[in-house]
Parts: C-alpha cells; sequence; structure tokens
C-alpha cells in the first residue's frame, strides 16, 4: 500500500522528491500519512476534497484484497 500511495502522489505533484509516506501498523489496520510539500498540498487535496477521495477509494480498494483496513491521512 506505502508503494501505491507514493507512486500515486508523486505522478501529481510539481516536486517528487518532497513526497514522504509514513506508514504505521496497528492490528489489522494501516495507517498511511501522506506528506507533500506546500505548494503541492492542493493539487493532491483536489477541489472540495475529490482527489484526495479518489486516491483513499484506490488504496482501500488495493488492502481490500488482502484483508487490511487502510487509513489515508493527507499532513
Amino acid at each position: 500500500m506505502k508503494e501505491l500511495l507514493e507512486f500515486i502522489a508523486k505522478s501529481m505533484v510539481s516536486d517528487p522528491d518532497s513526497v514522504e509516506v509514513k506508514e504505521t501498523v496497528n492490528d489489522n489496520t494501516v495507517v498511511l500519512e501522506l506528506h507533500v510539500a506546500d505548494d503541492d498540498m492542493g493539487k493532491v487535496i483536489g477541489k472540495q476534497g475529490r482527489i484526495a477521495k479518489a486516491i483513499r477509494t484506490v488504496v482501500k480498494a488495493a488492502a481490500s484484497h488482502e484483508n487490511k483496513k487502510v487509513v489515508v491521512e493527507i499532513v
């Protein structure tokens, strides 16, 4: 999941070197924290949060194949 989120984020932003994903595992839940440059925050969130919602949907769908719950936080 971490690699998928990192790939998606790096494809969207202007400064792909600043993309950082931190993974925390708790029981059956994986928390992914996405850090991007301040200038790229709008690109990742999108209008009314639509892009952020789409990213979360794709990552959750990938996690469902492994029977895990994933939470994506954009920091």
